[in-house]
């Protein structure tokens, strides 16, 4: 309900009943709050009053609550005035309000109801009206799409027809088309079908500058049909065909040739003043004269830099400079790469050109490539490349091969880059790598013999090189031999900076291998037989310096057995005597030179070995077995080396032995192992025959530990202890002892043994400890030497030789003694 209608509405009684509720109340947004105010509001107008007035909060005022009043007036004027009147007058017209209300919406449920009820049944009429409507449209569009698809179909036949209309109409113009020009083809062969090169009298169209596209065309044209109607006779047996023909024939070809003449004398003069538009339409024209090939080749051929001898003369002058001298690989590489760079810059300017030009750029791009490369390339390779032979080299202080080589891999490594060069700037369908490398085929069939032969070469002039150097110090060398100076000059020792050049000479060569050898098969063969001629240079070399380091040690060894010493007169024994020391002095020198050749043999085999290992080895890889054989032949080349180290290391020995031996018969005397003062103080100094001994060697040997390494230094310390051994027990049993020598042959073994305690070798020390001990038989009572070898039974059989030494051997009875206590030595 309405503001307006809620205020128009006066004071209600039970028995009018008015209508307070209407539907409308109900709708839009809907308040119950609202609707219950508008209901009580005509009702209770001073309860709404006095609520405004008790706004402010429950101060001095108090309301109602649970039907009761609270005040500040006394409770007998409150009984009074609620006996008077009703507490709640409104009460009554409330509860009648709301019964009213109740009626009302009960009937306004019903209405609704109603409603709702006869909304229902509309709703239900209306849908099956609609559902009806939408049966008949599903029909009617059934039959519409029923009639699109036969107007569809009609549509396509319709189409087709008109299509086939349409190619027949097509079919028929082209056959009128082809008729048409049919017969203007005939009429022009029957003006070519006059008399035998008569060209006289032929249409405007053949001599009309202005249409020598159409007449090339045509001509063209008729040449074939003309060409194949003859083959076509001959094909069926007819073997005289008609004459016509022929001579159409032949005044066609006359014709084309003429104007093939023609327009590329055009094409020459557009070419000249750089008209490209001409040269361009000419060319198109030639194109239909076998595919434009003449014109393409023409062009190319007309280039300056293949007519012009100056440009020629320029490219070697460039090349190879103009004094006339033999130049250096360096200067030829700077000279080629100059020279390829004026070409690819020759040749980017023609592509742009041919590009405007030419209708087939690529095809002519492959031409002018290639006839850079089989010209003007490969004159100025027949100028740098001249293939020595193998039989009688250049000598090498004007290159020798190297020379070759080296230019040989200069000219085809800027040949390469070249061609990469003009395959970017574009060359059609040319292979240019293919072709560049066809132009180095002769050189490079031989490559691999020129290599060897170079290395081979080279190793033989650095020999005479050595050898003329050796030759030039003889002389000075001659007065210090005489002297006991060194046998073998150092001029002819090994050089570890020779084996590192020859090292060099192969690296130098591997390197060309990889530059020219594209195949991983052939450049693993190559590099094997460079690197086989290094192993074989390398061994010949350190074996050939061995050998003659041990030719020094022989020579040693001759002056030692000339000047033995025996019994001569005073005078002729000092001089064998001096020339003994000179001798000595020879052999000391020479074992120092065998030490150093071996050394510098192990550092070079160690180059050799590290040179494999980091560039050698990966190239072999690539075949099967090559890197095992390679490893084989290493082997086998420096075991020559190893044999005649192992014998000069025997003679080293020899040499050291014999002097030791020498040293201990000049130095020893009887009296150094029995003292006549034997009851005096021992003296506790080696021997003057042990010391010399222990400083030569000292001095020697400090070579020898210095040059050998790991199991060889082993081999030659364990050999030459085992024989210092055997040589002092042989020299010893030529003495007698006694108590006091006994104690200063105790106090040199002791020398000798702190001395092969720098051998490192436990068996040599284990062997002059034992020594230590037996010397221990000329110290003790006789009547200890039973018990003075219990702990060593092993060494009985010498301690016996060494126990008849002793000065009271025969007086104490000590063979007798002896025997009863080692009935086995007996």
């Amino acid at each position: 309900m309405t503001e307006g209608t809620r205020g128009a509405r006066g004071p209600r009684s039970s028995s009018s009943a008015p209508v307070i509720l209407d539907i409308e109340d109900f709708k839009g947004d809907f308040s119950f709050d609202a609707l219950f105010g508008n209901l009580v509001n005509d009702l209770l107008p001073s309860f709404l009053e006095e609520e405004a007035d008790s706004g402010d909060g429950h101060g001095n005022i108090d309301g109602l609550a649970n039907g009761h009043l609270r005040g500040g007036q006394s409770d007998a004027s409150r009984f009074s005035q609620v006996s008077s009147a009703p507490f709640f007058p409104e009460v009554d017209g409330l509860l009648s309000l709301f019964k009213d209300s109740c009626k009302e919406l009960i009937d306004l449920r019903k209405q609704v109801d109603g409603r709702l009820n006869t909304l229902k049944k509309e709703v239900s009429t209306q849908d099956a009206k609609h559902r009806k409507t939408l049966t008949e449209i599903e029909k009617g569009v059934d039959g519409l799409f029923e009639s699109f698809a036969r107007l569809d179909g009609r549509i396509s036949s319709v189409g087709q027809t008109a299509a086939k209309i349409g190619d027949h109409l097509q079919s028929a113009d082209a056959q009128r088309e082809t008729a048409s020009q049919t017969i203007e083809l005939i009429k022009y062969l029957m003006e070519f079908n006059g008399s035998p090169g008569d060209l006289m009298e032929l249409s405007a169209l053949f001599s009309d500058d202005s249409r020598v596209a159409e007449a090339a065309s045509i001509a063209q044209k008729l040449r074939s049909f003309a060409e194949e109607d003859i083959g076509r006779q001959g094909a069926a047996g007819n073997a005289t065909p008609g004459r016509g023909l022929e001579v159409a024939v032949a005044n066609l070809q006359d014709y084309c040739n003429e104007l093939e003449n023609r327009l590329l004398s055009r094409f020459d003069a557009a070419s000249q003043r750089r008209d490209l538009s001409t040269m361009s339409e000419c060319a198109k024209i030639l194109s239909q004269f076998n595919r434009g090939t003449s014109a393409m080749q023409h062009y190319v051929a007309t280039r300056p830099m293949f007519i012009d001898v100056e440009v020629m003369n320029s490219d070697i002058r460039l090349v190879l400079g103009d004094d006339g001298s033999q130049p250096s690989p360096s200067n030829v590489a700077r000279g080629l790469a100059s020279l390829y760079k004026q070409i690819t810059d020759t040749v980017r300017k023609e592509a742009a050109t041919i590009t405007a030009v030419f209708p087939a750029p690529n095809e002519v791009m492959a031409i002018l490539v290639q006839r850079v490369l089989e010209q003007r390339v490969t004159g100025i390779l027949d100028k740098i490349l001249v293939k020595p032979s193998l039989s009688s080299p250049p000598p090498v202080q004007e290159g020798g091969l190297l020379l070759y080589l080296r230019m040989f891999a200069v000219a085809y490594e800027k040949t390469q880059e070249l061609a990469k060069d003009l395959r970017a700037v574009g060359c059609g369908d040319l292979d240019v790598e293919d072709l560049t490398e066809s132009l180095f085929s002769s050189h490079k069939d031989e490559y691999p013999e020129h290599e060897r032969a170079s290395l081979k070469q080279l190793y033989q002039a650095k020999m005479e090189e050595l050898r003329a150097e050796s030759q030039g110090s003889e002389s000075s060398g001659t007065i210090g031999r005489s002297k006991g100076a060194s046998i073998s000059s150092s001029q002819q020792q090994i050089a570890v900076t020779v084996v590192t050049e020859f090292v060099r000479w192969s690296e130098e060569a591997i390197s060309r291998c990889t530059l020219l050898s594209s195949q991983p098969a052939t450049l693993a063969a190559n590099v094997k037989a460079i690197f086989t001629c290094l192993l074989d240079q390398v061994s010949v070399y350190i074996t050939e310096g061995l050998e003659r380091a041990r030719d020094g040690l022989s020579e040693a060894a001759g002056l030692r057995e000339r000047f033995v010493l025996g019994t001569l007169s005073r005078r002729v024994a000092a001089a064998a005597a001096s020339a003994a020391e000179a001798a000595a002095a020879a052999g000391e020198s020479s074992f120092k030179a065998f030490m150093v050749a071996v050394q510098r043999c192990g550092s070079s085999v160690a180059i050799v070995q590290q040179y494999f290992a980091n560039s050698i080895s990966r190239l072999l890889l690539p075949v099967d077995g090559a890197h095992a054989a390679s490893c084989e032949e290493m082997s086998t080349a420096l075991s020559k080396a190893e044999v005649a180290a192992y014998k000069g290391l025997q003679q080293c020995i020899e040499t050291v032995i014999s002097e030791v031996e020498r040293l201990l018969s000049a130095e020893q005397m009887a009296t150094d192992y029995k003292s006549p003062d034997d009851g005096f103080s021992p003296d506790h100094r080696p021997t003057n025959a042990c010391i010399r001994v222990v400083a030569y060697l000292s001095r020697v040997l400090e070579s020898a530990f210095t040059a050998l390494e790991g199991l060889n230094k082993q081999a030659f310390l364990t050999e030459l202890g085992n024989r210092l051994d055997k040589l002092l027990l042989t020299h010893w049993q030529k003495f007698t002892f006694n108590p006091s020598g006994g104690l200063r042959l105790k106090r040199d073994i002791n020398e000798y043994g702190d001395f092969v305690k720098r051998f490192s070798v436990p068996s040599v020390e284990e062997k002059f400890e034992l020594l230590g001990i037996m010397a221990n038989v000329f110290i003790v009572a006789p009547e200890s030497l039973a018990t003075l070898f219990e702990g060593s039974p092993s060494i009985r059989k010498d301690a016996q030789r060494f126990i008849q030494l002793r000065e009271d051997y025969k007086s104490a009875k000590l063979a007798t003694r002896l025997s009863s206590l080692w009935p086995s030595l007996s």
